[in-house]
């Protein structure tokens, strides 16, 4: 299993590829790019930006808490939950950046930083989330081989739906019209998740990241239910943890989901592999911010380091690019994007529906 602390697509892997390329006598249409996005500065790091980007993350949720302890026992914390939904969304996608070394050249900071915001402050396994992101990008919708399409409750192609059994089998009939209402259930289950995965052995700091998820959920349930009363306290979290789980689901559904699907024995280089199974987002400055940069998913896994305000201009010197190679390059808005995926998911359940 790979190494948690590492991700699969750095520099060094690119460079791997592009040797592997080579030496199969084809060349690296990546290289080529890879030539350009650093001919235009786009890899330096952006110190300023991440200071200006965490320090106004740090501030709302330092604000949140404030306006949790200044309200009380009091209905209108349902209020305070909603903003803090939005808060750990965006602290989500700040472990996200330091986990790719955006932010840090070096791995220790990096760590240090991943452990902080995901594990102390979100309740999520760094480590685990690292293994499990790491093999996402190593190989994007690939049947057998990504993670985020395994069938564990859904389904995502035919061939998942015809070997379903159990739960996937009884859920993908109907997934598209369940999706949202599962996604209130997704930041509970990263947290059960990172727990479970204490146990296993790519796992690189149990006891660290145990300590820390367990002072997460001591500050957080303690804070709540001395502050609130049992129905309240139960009602943030529902409310918090419920919009928390759609947010992250609206960032990250729309990247990969309905796009091709990879079966195992297909041969892709590394630039067709990460374009072709990956869907951009327009929408400007606020889809940049609600997104965290990940609606440039096709840059973002093509150069997975690249500091989140370069994305844009690299977006623009991707999107020429594979037009040169007749590669198909897909972006479109925001409600496109998921009705696209909801699309796809009907379509693969259908099987299941049909069997009954």
């Amino acid at each position: 299993m790979a190494n948690p602390t590492v991700l699969v697509e750095t520099p060094s892997a690119h460079e791997k590829e592009k040797e592997r390329e080579k030496g199969n006598g084809r060349g690296s249409d990546f290289s080529e790019l890879s030539r350009r996005i650093t001919d235009a500065g786009l890899l330096r790091r952006r110190p300023l930006y991440y200071t200006v980007r965490f320090g106004a993350v740090a501030l709302a949720l330092t604000g949140v808490v404030a306006a949790f302890v200044v309200l009380g026992d009091s209905w209108s914390q349902l209020a305070v939950a909603v903003a803090s939904a939005v808060v750990f969304g965006q602290l989500g996608l700040a472990a996200h950046d330091l986990a790719h070394r955006q932010v840090f050249s070096r791995r220790r900071p990096s760590e240090a930083g991943g452990l902080l915001v995901a594990n102390l402050l979100l309740g999520m396994s760094y480590g685990w989330w690292m293994n499990k992101h790491t093999r996402h990008h190593a190989n994007p919708n690939h049947e057998e081989k990504d993670p985020d399409v395994s069938p564990d409750i859904l389904v995502w192609s035919r061939r998942q739906a015809s070997r379903a059994t159990g739960l996937p089998r009884f859920i993908g009939k109907h997934q598209a019209a369940l999706f949202f209402p599962l996604l209130t259930l997704e930041g509970l289950n990263l947290s059960f998740s990172s727990f479970k995965a204490l146990r296993s052995p790519s796992m690189k700091r149990p006891v660290l990241e145990g300590t820390l998820l367990v002072a997460h959920f001591v500050l957080y349930f303690g804070g709540l239910f001395t502050v609130l009363s049992p129905g309240r306290a139960l009602a943030f979290v529902a409310v918090h943890q419920g919009l928390f789980g759609i947010y992250l689901g609206s960032v990250f559904a729309p990247n990969h989901k309905g796009m091709p699907m990879i079966e195992e024995g297909t041969r892709l280089d590394f630039l067709r592999r990460q374009v072709l199974t990956s869907r951009n987002v327009r929408g400007g400055a606020f889809i940049d911010a609600f997104m965290g940069g990940l609606n440039y998913q096709i840059e973002h896994h093509l150069f997975p380091s690249m500091p989140t305000p370069a994305l844009a201009r690299a977006q623009v010197i991707t999107e020429r690019y594979c037009a040169e190679l007749g590669v198909p390059y897909h972006q479109t808005g925001l409600l496109a994007s998921h009705r696209e995926a909801l699309r796809h998911m009907r379509s693969v359940g259908e099987p299941l529906r049909d069997a009954r």
